[in-house]
């Protein structure tokens, strides 16, 4: 089945045209209809196949405080005093992540920007560290996931990276440019096609089940479970 549709599109190109609160308002149906109910049976049914993948990880459905993120930004400390989000995301958690740091799988709806992706975002330093300790003491796994063909073929790391060797790491390190991240995430873009498909539950599941060996070796080195 196809959840989003060109209403889903139109709705975040004009809102982000309109970024107000009294055209939100006057349009909030629409942003049930064609955004939140859509996205909330998505996280719903992938919730059942994402199981399959890890039985530690999972959809929450709630319409607030669930997977989705909500569309208000918070304005309290940002220069950008635009209320709202142009676009929609949801975070595919860790049953443990209420506790402690967790990679989660993701997907981001917005025109022209689509992707899905996974890893640790903006960790902590002590994280960070504890990643870094376990890239550079179990390099067999980790160079392992990285060269399968499908990987390549679908993903690309991103976030921030330290311009130099962290401190203690030789700078001739063969992973150093693993060594140098300070997020650990990957991701890959999808069409707006793709996301108006009846095809993107299976497309997201599938890029799960390619990412599957990262998130375990990153769950392996922070000792959670897979």
């Amino acid at each position: 089945m196809a959840y989003f549709t060109q209403q889903t599109f139109r709705f975040f190109k004009e809102l982000d045209a309109n970024n107000q609160r009294d055209w939100f308002n006057a349009n909030k149906q629409r942003y049930l209809d064609f955004v939140r109910d859509p996205f909330l049976a998505f996280i719903r049914d992938v919730d059942k196949d994402l199981n399959k993948i890890s039985s530690h990880y999972y959809g929450d459905d709630r319409a607030n405080g669930g997977s989705l993120f909500r569309i208000y930004r918070d304005i309290r400390f940002s220069k950008d005093k635009t209320p709202y989000k142009p676009w929609a995301g949801a975070r595919f958690k860790h049953r443990d992540s209420g506790t402690q740091t967790a990679p989660s799988f993701y997907l981001h709806i917005q025109p022209g920007n689509n992707f899905m992706g996974c890893g640790i975002w903006h960790p902590s330093s002590q994280v960070v560290n504890r990643l870094r300790e376990f890239i550079h003491n179990n390099p067999r796994s980790w160079k392992q996931f990285k060269a399968g063909k499908k990987f390549q073929q679908t993903f690309q790391f991103g976030g921030a990276s330290l311009k130099r060797a962290p401190r203690g790491y030789d700078p001739d390190h063969p992973l150093l440019e693993d060594l140098k991240r300070k997020d650990f995430v990957v991701s890959t873009r999808l069409t707006n096609q793709q996301v108006l498909s009846g095809q993107l539950k299976q497309l997201f599941i599938g890029h799960c089940k390619t990412a599957a060996p990262m998130v375990d070796y990153l769950c392996a080195a922070l000792d959670l479970e897979f």
